[in-house]
């Protein structure tokens, strides 16, 4: 009987599992919709900003035009649907939470947007300049022509805008784990050294082959880190005064009990 009850406990679990991730991809289709409409405006804008200027870009094949519109839908689907899942990520766990910890974690939701679209302008505005103007600078010093296609110039932008803009959730995905009682400063400061090899690697990884390029990567992610950490002892110190203000109550209705 238990183990019935067990199997149907999963059963459930999993149709839970499916009905968030039907919702999300419901809202991706529809925020890919809406992209292409926002695709030809955000594309004037790319192709019209400082750092594209001087560049002719070629399309080498048929598809690469709609290619890049595709590429853009993406990005802004992207952008409209992450904060849903993180918000369906809540729902789901929420269940096995307890009424302070689902409050905890449901404030941090609406942040999840605003972090992306801070690490969207500095990775744009700051990291992929200065990749640019290193390969440009090789280029010229090579002495070789400069022709572009439009594909490669878009995945050499989307390449380095994505992975710098998701990475500026990691504060804010700590606070969660945190809050989910995932994770706790006492076990990130142990992490310390492995994830500033992790985080070391990754900006390395998006960026030219350059010294300057790399460090000016390095840290703000290492920053971020230890802002990460930061964040997760004030959440973690705010879980111990809620567990310990839950035991003196108990206490002292345990106490009422014997007297009475």
């Amino acid at each position: 009987m238990t183990q019935q009850m067990e199997e149907m406990s999963i059963t459930e679990h999993l149709s839970e599992l499916r009905k968030r991730l039907i919702y999300v991809l419901s809202i991706f289709v529809l925020g890919l919709i809406a992209g292409f409409f926002v695709a030809d405006p955000v594309y004037q804008y790319l192709t019209k900003a400082e750092s594209a200027k001087g560049f002719v870009l070629h399309a080498f094949s048929f598809w690469d035009g709609i290619g890049i519109y595709m590429k853009i839908a993406g990005l802004f689907s992207l952008i409209i649907t992450l904060p849903f899942t993180v918000y369906q990520i809540w729902k789901f766990v929420s269940p096995g939470l307890k009424p302070r910890e689902r409050k905890a974690t449901l404030k941090y939701v609406p942040y999840v947007f605003l972090l992306f679209l801070t690490g969207m302008a500095f990775s744009y505005y700051v990291i992929f300049p200065m990749a640019l103007a290193f390969t440009t600078a090789i280029t010229e010093k090579m002495g070789l022509v400069e022709t572009y296609g439009m594909k490669q110039y878009f995945s050499f932008l989307f390449g380095i805008v994505l992975p710098v803009s998701l990475l500026f959730e990691l504060p804010l995905l700590i606070m969660f784990l945190t809050g989910l009682r995932i994770l706790n400063p006492i076990r990130l400061r142990k992490m310390r050294r492995v994830s500033y090899f992790v985080l070391i690697f990754i900006a390395v990884v998006i960026t030219p082959p350059d010294f300057i390029s790399d460090l000016l990567v390095m840290i703000p992610l290492l920053l971020l880190y230890e802002i990460s950490v930061l964040l997760s002892a004030v959440v973690y110190r705010k879980q111990l005064a809620a567990d310990e203000e839950i035991e003196s109550r108990y206490v002292r209705a345990e106490d009422k009990k014997h007297v009475g």
